[in-house]
């Protein structure tokens, strides 16, 4: 991607975002850590069922475009927000806007909407080794309250959960 080509962040779904979600993920994560067929069926799918059961009244999703290109996204899953917290999920950015700050603005704008909606809590699943996402997760006030070995990806790596609760918010951590 050129570097002249602007980047807009869209809150709402575009035709192709499934596809280009799980792309992005798929080839991401079987180049860096050979996750297969597996977990891009995961991603497509579950990111499928979000779209299409999706609520703006309580889910967020937020679409890097570029070019008219989706190059990456997060999204805020509140259906179960009220007993287990949201759940923050698919957050992802394609090659070229890693490192550039894409990532933050999309994380600033799933928390705010977290903060702006009440939810008691905000978890995540992740896993051990991913230390620029980590230390994204950590800027705004999540904290690792679990670490286990496990396969929900379809691979066996250290999983960790990821927890953001609001007394963080008073501690002036999520900034727009």
């Amino acid at each position: 991607m050129p570097p002249d080509i602007p980047v807009t962040i869209v809150t709402s779904y575009l035709p192709g975002a499934i596809g280009r979600i799980a792309e992005l993920h798929g080839t991401y994560y079987a180049a860096h850590w050979n996750f297969g067929a597996f977990f891009e069926a995961k991603v497509a799918t579950e990111f499928s069922a979000f779209i299409r059961d999706y609520q703006p009244d309580r889910d967020g999703l937020w679409l890097t475009v570029a070019g008219g290109r989706v190059e990456g996204g997060i999204v805020i899953d509140g259906a179960r927000a009220a007993d287990e917290g949201a759940h923050l999920r698919w957050f992802i950015a394609s090659d070229p806007l890693r490192g550039k700050g894409t990532g933050k603005q999309l994380l600033q704008k799933a928390m705010k909407f977290c903060q702006e909606k009440g939810f008691p809590s905000v978890y995540l699943w992740t896993f051990e080794g991913l230390h620029a996402a980590r230390h994204l997760y950590e800027s705004v006030g999540f904290e690792m309250t679990c670490q286990r070995r496990g396969v929900q990806w379809g691979t066996c790596v250290n999983e960790q959960r990821f927890e953001w609760r609001p007394q963080f918010k008073e501690s002036g951590l999520i900034r727009e």
